[in-house]
């Protein structure tokens, strides 16, 4: 396992985070960070994501795992880079911009759904596949992947949550991607920073339960 991926692993639960603008955006990042789930994903739904990429780093460094997700142009994977992400999260796979990606030195995962797109997306070298949406098929279906892709590190997004959780790290999951479930589009929207915590403490202590 390499050092990027073993990071990505060890979070465990990485934040899809879409906020209005940046200003809310960072508000919620603190608040998912506060209730113990320090992987936060800044998607390019968020206006100047880079900016809020490049403010979490300097807030919290190390102790934090702040990337950028949405990512659908070359150029959104260099600014992202530019502003110190970690990884770099694309919702499908497209050559060009994957090899781009790769290119920034940074760890990448792209979306996958069918087995094809699975290939496609190794082939290329990336450090973990996004299976997205991962609602379609649940916790089964990304166990049947490990049939054909037993060493392949998979990382489903959507319908994940704190009551499932422990079944997608069963099914062979190297991390999850928790969006509407941690950030919380009405609590956003209420400045509800409590609530946002409290979900994200949800997320860590099933995390927590999930790997005893």
């Amino acid at each position: 396992m390499t050092d990027r991926l073993a990071r990505v692993r060890k979070t465990g639960v990485l934040a899809v985070l879409r906020a209005p603008s940046p200003e809310i955006a960072l508000d919620t990042a603190e608040a998912i960070i506060r209730g113990g789930i320090p992987g936060i994903e800044v998607t390019y739904s968020t206006p100047d994501a880079p900016a809020v990429i490049r403010e979490l780093i300097a807030r919290h460094g190390d102790a934090a795992v702040i990337g950028a997700g949405t990512v659908t142009t070359i150029e959104q994977a260099e600014a992202a880079a530019d502003a110190g992400a970690e990884f770099l999260v694309s919702p499908g796979t497209l050559p060009d911009l994957t090899r781009a990606m790769i290119d920034t030195g940074r760890t990448v995962m792209t979306g996958a759904m069918t087995p094809t797109e699975v290939m496609t997306a190794l082939t290329l070298g990336v450090d973990v596949v996004k299976i997205f949406p991962a609602s379609l098929g649940g916790p089964g279906y990304l166990g049947a992947l490990r049939g054909p892709f037993p060493d392949a590190p998979l990382m489903p997004t959507g319908g994940v949550s704190p009551e499932n959780l422990a079944d997608w790290f069963a099914a062979g999951a190297v991390a999850v991607g928790a969006g509407g479930d941690l950030a919380n589009t009405a609590s956003i929207r209420a400045s509800d920073w409590d609530d946002i915590t409290r979900r994200a403490a949800r997320f860590a202590d099933a995390l927590t339960a999930a790997r005893v």
